[in-house]
């Protein structure tokens, strides 16, 4: 008999809420056999709660987890599954890239930007200045 999981054990072990199981099942991605009101799971669903959590920590949306998690069921030894999540990976891989070149040239920017107002705010500090006076001296212009 193979190993059976309640929504307690994968709660825990994956530290996801139940109400996050219950999510996942509701859209169709985790099936748990029921027990009057237990949900019980079976290595499939654990299986494919990992593959879940991994797609959701890279930022891939649930229609996209739902469609290479449904190629794995059309029996073809899981490479339709492989070539397509190829695929996604490649994409997601470029997407990522291009955020990160974002990222980079907007924290380079915002550092230029913080240069500029630091040298402004100098500048600015510098002219508010009063003159240095010297005390208790007064200077005369010489006469001739």
């Amino acid at each position: 008999m193979s190993r059976t999981y309640t929504i307690r054990d994968l709660t825990k072990e994956f530290s996801v809420t139940a109400r996050t199981l219950r999510f996942y099942e509701q859209e169709g991605l985790l099936s748990p056999e029921r027990r009057g009101q237990a949900r019980i799971y079976c290595g499939r669903d654990r299986g494919r709660l990992t593959l879940i959590l991994r797609g959701r920590r890279v930022g891939f949306s649930l229609a996209e987890i739902r469609e290479i998690l449904d190629l794995y069921d059309i029996g073809d030894g899981g490479v339709a599954q492989l070539e397509h999540s190829r695929k996604k990976f490649a994409q997601r891989i470029a997407e990522l890239e291009q955020q990160k070149k974002d990222i980079d040239d907007s924290v380079a920017e915002l550092k230029l930007g913080l240069e500029n107002i630091a040298h402004r705010l100098s500048e600015h500090e510098e002219q508010a200045r009063p003159a240095p006076r010297v005390s208790g001296f007064s200077v005369m212009p010489a006469e001739g």
